[in-house]
């Protein structure tokens, strides 16, 4: 049992000792039951219900010795690329041994490129932009982004919610979500986030990196240790990056502070805060069309921004700026309030404010704008457009209440309630006489017109209350665990335009029934099946980039089943998940520009295939790792499209295959240790895909590898652990596109299912994989 706990819950000296708890003197008993795994999706053995100890258990009338021994990598198999998992649906682990061998420029979706599940597309090499991501025909948009069980930042805007440093685990459960998840968009399953715990002695860590496109970065972190009695220890970090656009001319900037404190009872009961703040300025990235894409692979001739200013098409680097601030928090907190009660609550809080400037033209000849003062604006006189996020917020909590029924059984019922709330404005203004766009708040570039200034704009949000339980089971020595559940969420949207002020609105429901089965066989083999429906709500930053007209786009809804086998010994870990999705009122992110994405209803799909993982514990110093992801997913409608004459047909897309659905995704990794060096390198392959509704447009397959090296000196005066690394991407500088930034309707005319050819064509815009890249880093905890 000690072990047990050890591995699972924590450590024996919680079952030693008194237990104090939300200010109780002693509690005669602990809950049997740890909190939900949607806080952090942990790999725990299925152990018996823990009890107290009694004196006559750890008393011998003979010299017994007990040797407790474990290691941090235990579970953690091909250099931390794979993990060993037993929950009852699929789920993908990057651990800390990857995570530290790796640039500490990398987000969250630089560490889960080789995931047989996903294909990711990153628009930089400095880590401070995100990216895309594709996921079983789905997209990150699909997808429950999450921070310690809460809803993070978009994965455009990955880089806002961490630094790399204070990450301690990203997991991909790419078929499934925790029904206690507070999640608008679990369609594609979940990215789990898990930031790192303060530990328990003071001291702290440091790094420096400096590489291609001038980047440089440095990282400070102080740990406080445990604060006397109080059960109390925390840490803050700081850190500050810069680099140059690698396409293009422009600077990058980013200022980030992460906070996290925890406090620990006796009893099992913790309470946690994680914080941070971000603030960064970067340049709007470009996506080429193809002929775009072609001209620079052919000819070198960039697509970038331009390095000043720029007369004839107001394109100056410092003219397209994105310019953010953001606060994140979130409090998981967990209470044993009697052997067989427990509660858990779960607020979040998350506000952003800033802009996007990209050029608007020149001011037209006999235009009637003027400044604040009246003045005229001159013909020609260069002109900025913004997107002003006047704020993003959103505010909720997760409160779950769990009881153990017998040995057997254990019951929960929840709530959970959550407020997002947009407002945005599109203001136009002078552009600085040096190109560069002022601050939109800038009275003195301001326009007016009548006397009144160009400010519209929208307001779009949503409110959520929903209810959910579920029963957990265990049977045949915890070897059989049944988990069923039911989630109810209704939702009420609003969407208004200003200055019209112009309204439109709807409340949604979706019912998200859950169910899952695990069996252990034995200590090699597990298997399990999963089947539960989930949904995506149309977002509010989607919804107002979009073209509405009188009606809100609908919900998207999935029902999806998953069935898995895994197999582990002292050697080897293996998984396979085979899946099927299928999925009504299909929503699409379609690129608007300047970084903006809209949505639109697509139909219905259908998707089924397999994942397979394979790694394997160290031979020689060497641990191998690989993973394959067949996919099928076809469209099940035919969409609708105008002719050439206005009359509205439908294009013949039924049957053809989903864009952005590569058939094979398939990933290799080796990792090499030996004393204090270590090296790790991988390779990914992506099918080619479909990029247009209509299939008209399509990408090759592509090759993608990193390389890593590094050496770990050993301890010297106050440095604990002196680290130098080298990071490389791109190894071969190959040129190619990872991605589509959303989907086109068609990139030619399409013949219509009525015999005329389409009026428009709508083709996509790409990702395309950043230039060689090699950052070099220094670091040490002390």
């Amino acid at each position: 049992m000690l072990v047990s706990c050890l591995a699972g819950v924590g450590s024996a000296m919680l079952l030693l000792y008194p237990d104090k708890a939300l200010g109780r003197t002693s509690v005669k008993h602990t809950a049997k039951h740890a909190p939900k795994s949607s806080t952090a999706f942990a790999a725990k053995p299925v152990a018996a219900p823990h009890r107290r100890l009694s004196p006559k258990d750890v008393t011998s009338s003979k010299d017994e010795v007990v040797s407790v021994s474990t290691t941090r990598h235990a579970n953690s198999r091909g250099g931390g690329m794979m993990r060993v998992e037993t929950a009852p649906y699929g789920i993908q682990t990057i651990s800390k041994q990857f995570i530290e061998a790796r640039s500490p420029t990398s987000t969250a979706l630089d560490l889960i490129k080789n995931l047989p599940s996903v294909n990711v597309s990153t628009p930089d090499t400095s880590g401070m932009q995100g990216g895309s991501i594709q996921s079983r025909s789905l997209t990150d948009a699909d997808m429950a982004l999450m921070m310690d069980g809460a809803p993070a930042a978009s994965a455009a805007y990955m880089a806002e919610n961490v630094d790399s440093e204070n990450l301690d685990s990203v997991s991909i459960l790419p078929g499934s979500s925790p029904i206690d998840l507070p999640a608008t968009s679990a369609a594609a399953g979940v990215m789990q986030e898990t930031t790192h715990d303060a530990q328990h002695k003071h001291g702290g860590m440091m790094d420096f990196s400096y590489g291609t496109n001038n980047l440089s970065r440095e990282f400070i972190r102080l740990e406080s240790g445990d604060i006397g009695k109080t059960g109390l220890r925390s840490y803050i970090s700081f850190s500050n990056t810069h680099a140059r656009s690698w396409m293009g001319a422009g600077i990058n900037e980013r200022r980030h502070l992460d906070f996290g404190i925890r406090k620990d009872w006796q009893n099992g009961s913790f309470a946690k805060l994680f914080m941070s703040w971000n603030s960064e300025d970067f340049t709007i990235d470009r996506f080429p069309t193809a002929a775009q894409f072609y001209n620079y692979k052919h000819t070198g001739q960039g697509y970038g921004r331009k390095a000043g200013f720029d007369a004839a098409g107001n394109d100056y680097w410092k003219n397209n700026i994105d310019h953010w601030n953001q606060i994140f928090l979130t409090a998981p907190m967990h209470f044993v309030l009697t052997r067989k009660l427990s509660f858990d609550l779960r607020p979040y809080y998350n506000i952003g404010k800033g802009w996007d400037g990209s050029s608007s033209g020149f001011a037209a000849v006999g235009n009637t704008t003027t400044n604040y003062l009246g003045t005229p604006i001159a013909a020609g006189t260069p002109l900025t457009g913004y997107y002003l996020q006047n704020y993003a917020r959103q505010v909720g909590a997760t409160a779950i209440l769990g009881y153990d029924i017998d040995s057997h059984n254990h019951f929960e019922v929840g709530y959970w309630y959550q407020n997002q709330n947009y407002l945005q404005h599109f203001p136009v203004s002078i552009t600085n006489a040096d190109g560069s766009n002022p601050s939109p708040n800038a009275l003195g570039s301001q326009i007016y017109s009548g006397g009144k200034r160009s400010f519209s704009g929208n307001r779009t949000g949503f409110e959520i209350h929903s209810l959910f339980l579920e029963e957990t089971a265990k049977y045949l020595k915890n070897k059989l665990i049944l988990n069923a559940g039911f989630k109810y969420v209704m939702s009420n949207m609003w969407y208004d335009r200003y200055p019209a002020n112009s309204q439109v609105g709807q409340n949604l429901t979706a019912p998200l029934p859950h169910f899952s089965a695990s069996y252990i066989i034995n200590d090699h083999h597990q298997v399990y099946v999963n089947a539960e429906g989930d949904f995506r709500q149309p977002s509010p930053s989607g919804i107002a980039n979009s073209s509405i007209t009188g009606t809100l786009p609908k919900n998207q809804y999935s029902i999806k089943e998953e069935l898995g086998y895994r197999y582990h010994d002292n050697y080897i870990v293996a998984d396979l998940a085979l899946f099927n999705y299928n999925i009504t009122n299909r929503l699409l992110t379609t690129y608007i520009g300047n970084g903006q994405s809209g949505v639109v209803n697509a139909g219905n799909q259908t998707a089924r295939g397999f994942d397979v993982m394979l790694s394997a514990q160290p031979l020689y110093g060497f641990s191998p790792y690989v993973s394959f992801e067949y996919l099928n997913a076809r469209m099940d409608s035919n969409l609708a499209a105008q002719d050439v004459y206005g009359v509205m047909s439908y294009m013949p897309t039924k049957g053809t295959q989903a864009p952005q659905s590569p058939h094979v995704l398939a990933n290799f990794g080796l990792t090499y240790t030996n004393k204090g060096f270590f090296a790790n390198g991988t390779v990914h392959y992506t099918g080619p895909q479909s990029v247009t509704l209509a299939g008209d447009q399509r990408i090759p397959g592509y090759v993608t590898d990193t390389l890593s090296l590094g050496y770990h000196f050993k301890p010297f005066y106050y440095a604990k652990s002196p680290t130098i690394r080298l990071n490389f991407t791109n190894l071969t500088g190959s040129i190619v596109r990872t991605g589509s930034n959303g989907v086109g309707n068609n990139a030619y005319a399409v013949r219509l299912l009525n015999g005329n050819m389409t009026k428009t064509a709508s083709s996509a815009q790409f990702y395309v994989e950043p230039r060689f890249s090699m950052t070099g880093t220094i670091s040490t905890s002390f």
